[in-house]
């Protein structure tokens, strides 16, 4: 179905929804209308006492006694009543009532249920009622659900090539998750050149990674790169409040698969669904359990060489059922993981295609200065860099509007509105350039590529930039306490020039304790604990975060430790800074007007304030 043909069905849909509802309503009032008008027209109300004296009187020629009530019926050509009225009347125990009806030669029948009261009811409520389950059943239909609500019906959108328009052409940085899909892409197009060496398609493949490294995208790719039908869904598609439902969508799902084959199943968040039964894990959900055991008796049912395959993504993989995991069922896991330098450059150059670029433009450097970000934080830097040129009338993206789209994506823009007073603008300046100093007077640390006290929207004031070198995979002990040091130079700086400290170092304090923590419970560098693991990673593409694995004794005991090594860096960043308080004030003071400089205007200030020219490395000269 084209385009033009989809926008035509949907607005079809639109309408045929408004048209029913107004048409339910419309019914409902009328109904109800209806029969409020037929009780005021035809029936009328009388007393009890009025009931007799027409008796007594010879105005009635019959009645009718019912459960609640009496139904009269009046003589013709009466002047104070209309025959065409039936006249009512409330039914109360009165043992003479008989006894004089027959007196007034009034004949009387019994009738046990009150028909027209039964009719007026049904067609006040019970139609309306119809017509709404009537209604909700084809709206459901229409909406893609299978019967009343759409209960047991698979509710996967199936893509083609032309439809979801992504090739592996399309996908940088992941270049062994590429080629781990490529065979079975490969495998669907060629199946007999697997077959006659004896080979089977993999049952299933796991995306496994953090949040926004690609795995829905190459999953897409998958699809495009295959040209066969590709079933795409969410693992909280098949949850519903109703025991059994998402175990009759699996059934389904697969079946639609099994006819089409062959097919790929691509399931995202299949956490939501494979969660371990486990009660540690939180298990016990009865109709995620059944819809999980569904799943796999699927998985161990289908015949693989008929080429259907399922494909799963999730950045939870440890609290994923063993059973899932098992061969048989997702036999590859495939990782996808934050991508390296290259990867990055690669991931760059991908999202910068359509985006005209200055000749100054140098991916490399740019990817230098994103060290861990994903492919979506990537593809978000090189939109706003474009749209920074555009704001600033330009005609092509320069590399300032790349580094500074960097900072948007980062630490978020520039808050103009917060303007600090001359007090603040100094304990910043200093805090800052306190950072700064450490890290270019110290053998390990990275170079500084931009110090600013403009504050941002994601909270900060002020911060100093790096950019290493060169990309590394390793921490020696001796780099993580050089950056220990400078992380607490901030700190150490506001104590030293104002002998008082403020809460801008809150984020540095965390940090720098997250650092002396892993170094003691993870990474055995600590003299006092040795080569022992106190900690364990949880959810290691998500927070990361570490839990202690050890007694309450020895938790108080490494608390002890981390403080002594954060005691330690912060006296060294002390002695660092006062032995060179004339460099700081000078450098906070050009902060101070500048507001922002670069890492080559801060290099040169120092070079200038030491008297050491560009040939003598630094660090050396001042150390020494």
């Amino acid at each position: 179905m084209d385009k033009k043909n989809k926008n035509e069905s949907n607005g079809l849909n639109n309408r045929t929804i408004i048209i029913l509802i107004i048409a339910a309503a419309i019914t409902f009032f009328a109904v109800s209308l209806l029969s409020n008008r037929l009780k005021s027209a035809t029936t009328k109300e009388v007393p009890y006492t009025e009931f007799m004296q027409m008796v007594n009187d010879g105005k009635v020629e019959s009645v009718k006694v019912m459960a609640n009530s009496i139904e009269i019926k009046v003589k013709p050509n009466l002047s104070d009543y209309s025959s065409l009225t039936v006249y009512k009347t409330v039914r109360i125990e009165d043992d003479t009532l008989v006894d004089r009806l027959y007196a007034a030669h009034v004949p009387a029948t019994m009738e046990r249920f009150e028909t027209t009261s039964a009719i007026l009811s049904f067609l006040s409520f019970i139609l309306p009622f119809i017509f709404f389950v009537l209604m909700m059943n084809f709206l459901m239909k229409r909406m893609g659900g299978g019967g009343f609500m759409g209960v047991g019906k698979s509710n996967a959108k199936v893509y083609v090539q032309k439809e979801t328009g992504v090739t592996f052409k399309d996908v940088a940085g992941e270049d062994e998750a590429k080629e781990s899909l490529t065979e079975i892409v490969d495998f669907l197009h060629n199946p007999e050149k697997y077959t006659k060496i004896g080979a089977k398609l993999p049952k299933g493949a796991l995306l496994v990674g953090p949040p926004g490294t690609g795995k829905t995208l190459l999953a897409k790719a998958v699809a495009g790169e295959a040209d066969v039908p590709f079933f795409s869904l969410s693992g909280s598609d098949f949850v519903e409040m109703f025991v059994g439902v998402g175990a009759s969508r699996v059934r389904d799902l697969f079946k639609q698969a099994q006819a089409a084959a062959p097919a790929i199943i691509f399931i995202d968040e299949i956490d939501a669904i494979g969660k371990s039964r486990d009660s540690r894990m939180g298990g016990g959900n009865d109709e995620r359990e059944q819809t999980l055991n569904q799943l796999l008796s699927e998985m161990d049912g289908f015949d693989s060489s008929k080429g259907l395959i399922v494909l799963g993504a999730t950045n939870r993989p440890e609290i994923l059922d063993p059973a899932l995991l098992r061969p048989g069922r997702f036999d590859r896991r495939v990782i996808v993981e934050r991508p390296d330098l290259k990867g990055r450059v690669a991931i760059l150059k991908v999202h910068s295609k359509d985006v005209l670029m200055d000749d100054s433009v140098d991916l490399e450097a740019i990817g230098l200065a994103t060290s861990g970000a994903v492919g979506s934080d990537l593809a978000n830097m090189i939109n706003e860099a474009a749209i920074l040129a555009v704001k600033k009338g330009r005609r092509a993206v320069k590399q300032k509007d790349l580094f500074e789209a960097v900072e948007v994506v980062l630490v978020g823009k520039e808050k103009k509105d917060r303007v600090l007073n001359q007090e603040e603008r100094r304990i910043v300046s200093y805090h800052e350039v306190g950072h700064a100093l450490i890290s270019a007077l110290q053998k390990n640390s990275e170079p500084v590529q931009k110090i600013t006290i403009v504050p941002r929207t994601m909270g900060a004031l002020g911060y100093v930039m790096y950019v290493p070198e060169e990309e590394t995979y390793l921490k020696s002990q001796k780099e993580l306490e050089d950056m220990l040091v400078s992380t607490l130079g901030g700190r150490a700086a506001e104590e030293i020039v104002f002998d008082s400290v403020t809460t801008g170092a809150s984020n540095d304090i965390e940090k720098a304790t997250s650092i002396a923590r892993a170094m003691v419970t993870q990474y055995g560098m600590s003299d006092r604990f040795g080569l022992i693991g106190l900690a364990k990673v949880e959810n290691q593409y998500l927070s990361g975060r570490a839990v202690l694995d050890c007694g309450d004794t020895t938790a108080t005991e490494i608390d002890n430790e981390v403080m002594r090594i954060l005691k330690n860096s912060y006296d060294e960043a002390i002695r660092i800074l006062s032995e060179n308080r004339d460099v700081m004030d000078k450098l906070a003071e050009f902060l101070i007007k500048k507001e922002t400089i670069t890492g080559k205007e801060f290099m040169k200030i120092l070079r200038e304030i030491k008297g050491l020219p560009e040939k003598v490395e630094i660090k050396k000269a001042i150390l020494v």
